[in-house]
């Protein structure tokens, strides 16, 4: 069965993007699953920690997964036209150590919901770069962006817009097949 450790961008308990990426898990095909890690305890990146300390338990954590993981799925909010500040802090912190090589070769898909009209079309190809430089295969076949978010999930942040789960469902399955 493939792996793929799929992680969310915001912190926000009620996020629409933690909710694309519940419902990314619930829609996978069969004979693959969706291991969620979190972003949610891992510090502000300092140098001098990481002498000092080593990576921290969260950061450690993350990387197991995603060692584990046969993919990687982000599902990234969009922040000022980017990428959020925190989703980029993890993965940096993910990349230290020998956390590279977790990441290289790896296959990467990038989805994300937002508020506005555009979806987070800026922060997934501001995404591009970094993936580049982790020397991770990004999987361009598919896009999704959710756009116009308050109205496809529930207060919760449960995604209920059935046209958005079949296209989730659809990405998912492309991704999955190209694994």
């Amino acid at each position: 069965m493939a792996t793929i450790l799929g992680l969310s961008g915001s912190l926000r308990r009620a996020s629409f993007n933690a909710g694309l990426l519940r419902a990314a898990a619930d829609l996978t095909p069969e004979g693959t699953r969706i291991e969620i890690g979190t972003i949610r305890d891992v510090p502000l990146y300092d140098g001098d920690m990481e002498e000092a300390t080593g990576l921290p338990p969260p950061v450690q954590a993350l990387q197991a997964q995603l060692a584990a993981a046969d993919a990687l799925l982000l599902v990234t909010p969009e922040y000022n036209n980017g990428v959020p500040g925190v989703f980029k802090n993890a993965i940096d912190w993910m990349s230290r150590g020998d956390g590279l090589a977790l990441f290289t070769a790896k296959p990467v898909a990038v989805i994300g919901a937002s508020p506005g009209g555009f979806g987070t079309i800026l922060a997934q190809s501001h995404w591009l770069p970094v993936l580049r430089t982790l020397k991770m295969h990004p999987w361009l076949e598919g896009r999704l962006m959710v756009s116009r978010a308050g109205g496809l999930f529930d207060d919760s942040g449960n995604l209920t817009d059935e046209k958005t789960r079949a296209a989730l469902r659809d990405f998912m399955a492309g991704f999955a097949r190209s694994l």
